[in-house]
């Protein structure tokens, strides 16, 4: 869980100002979440070769040096921020193990595109199938994983990845509206509306999406 907001923007002046003790509770108070986050994005072709624990080491001396500067103007909520540290980092970490082939067609949809590292259908299908991995589940297993990927493809890309931010990435709908520039309303009603279309396409599956997923603003 979040700290209280009082005591986020305390450490955050004092970690701006070389207190290493603020810089490391900051950090630590969002590693759960930032690491959910680069599992949902990290490529697939990276996976086993990338380690989030690397990425999240050279995020945090990103975040370090780049902290005084956010302090003096702080025009976002800081996890937002952080996000978008730990996000672009891993947009290198693609870079540098990828190059050329980052942008290869494949047949996955990527989420909201930008400069920030995509996740594809492929993926955010997989989390929301949850853990099945009984063998006499296997055939229900990849239906549902083609259904979903096929509900994802069809969304707008805002929408996927509101799914995405607010589903998996435990952004509250304050921070999914300030990181892709939405208001409060739509970034809720996009959310509420997706989660919708999702339920509906398994409906004969429950269980597989948290039915306390499609909740309002937050």
């Amino acid at each position: 869980m979040d700290r209280d907001p009082d005591h986020i923007d305390e450490l955050v002046q004092r970690a701006a100002c070389g207190a290493e003790e603020a810089l490391a509770e900051l950090f630590s108070c969002y590693r759960g979440r930032l690491r959910q986050m680069i599992r949902l994005r990290l490529d697939r072709r990276l996976q086993g070769r990338v380690d989030p624990s690397d990425v999240l080491q050279d995020a945090y001396i990103d975040m370090a040096e780049k902290l005084p500067e956010y302090a003096g103007r702080a025009a976002i909520p800081f996890f937002v921020w952080l996000r978008m540290i730990v996000g672009e980092r891993l947009l290198r970490v693609h870079r540098h193990h990828l190059g050329a082939a980052m942008r290869d067609a494949t047949r996955e949809i990527s989420l909201h595109r930008g400069a920030f590292p995509e996740a594809s259908s492929v993926s955010l299908a997989a989390q929301l199938l949850g853990q099945i991995t009984s063998a006499s589940r296997a055939a229900l297993r990849a239906e549902m994983m083609l259904r979903l990927q096929e509900v994802l493809n069809a969304m707008d890309p805002i929408d996927r990845e509101v799914i995405a931010l607010r589903h998996f990435e435990e952004l509250r709908n304050d921070e999914v509206a300030a990181a892709l520039g939405l208001t409060k309303a739509a970034a809720s009603k996009r959310y509420v509306r997706a989660m919708l279309r999702l339920k509906a396409a398994i409906a004969d599956a429950p269980g597989l999406v948290d039915s306390s997923g499609a909740g309002g603003p937050g």
